[in-house]
């Protein structure tokens, strides 16, 4: 028999031949630190992911909703003698006019009068009116959210009138003088708060007597 040829020393082994597994661990290079992992790119994306959800405002600030405000703007409306703040209501703040609009034809509907088409359709023309009025009498101008606030929130004292209207009639004496004494309110402040955010100082009557014909169109529609 002829004999093998026997492998020098610092020659690989050949293919194919057997190799112990302590020569295999050797010969890979370890990266990290005993007691100190590596970290991969999906583990930092992950962290950085959890920190950006930490660091997200609440759902409620994220829609616009700030219930601080709408208590401040519901307070200025029932006291209309006291001065609005032109910084408040010059935010495009639709909460509180979805919330008395619906008010009000949930309580016309319990008067047994279905207008919640009506309350809409008024609502959305004389939105429209009041914002072409304003901006031709105001120099800054006006956005169409801040008309359709202000004028929503006034609706408030309309809802009052639509309360009444379910316990008792308003086609009488005392309803048409409970009427106006509520069209006047609402104009009152809606005129307030426009001249206010506007800075239009000496000219509330010119702009509370489109907003009278507005409210009075709603009263009627309680009233009657």
């Amino acid at each position: 028999f002829a004999s093998c040829p026997r492998s020098q020393a610092g020659e690989q082994p050949p293919a194919g031949a057997f190799a112990p597994s302590e020569m295999l661990l050797s010969s890979q290079s370890y990266t990290g630190q005993i007691l100190q992992p590596t970290y991969s790119p999906d583990t930092l994306s992950h962290l950085s992911y959890a920190d950006g959800l930490d660091e997200e405002p609440p759902l409620l600030e994220e829609l616009g909703i700030n219930f601080e405000h709408v208590w401040q703007k519901t307070l200025t409306v029932l006291n209309p003698m006291k001065p609005a703040d032109g910084n408040i209501m010059n935010e495009t703040d639709l909460t509180g006019p979805m919330v008395f609009c619906l008010a009000l034809g949930a309580t016309l509907l319990l008067a047994g009068k279905v207008h919640f088409g009506y309350v809409y359709g008024i609502s959305a023309i004389g939105c429209l009116a009041m914002h072409a009025l304003l901006n031709l009498m105001s120099v800054p101008g006006v956005s169409h959210g801040c008309v359709a606030s202000v004028l929503g929130y006034c609706l408030l004292p309309m809802v009052i009138l639509s309360s009444s209207a379910v316990i008792f009639s308003l086609q009488g004496i005392l309803g048409s003088l409970l009427a106006l004494f509520i069209i006047g309110w609402c104009s009152l402040s809606a005129s307030k708060i426009f001249t206010s955010a506007l800075a239009m100082e000496g000219q509330q009557l010119l702009i509370a007597y489109p907003c009278a014909l507005l409210y009075g169109l709603l009263a009627l529609l309680t009233v009657f």
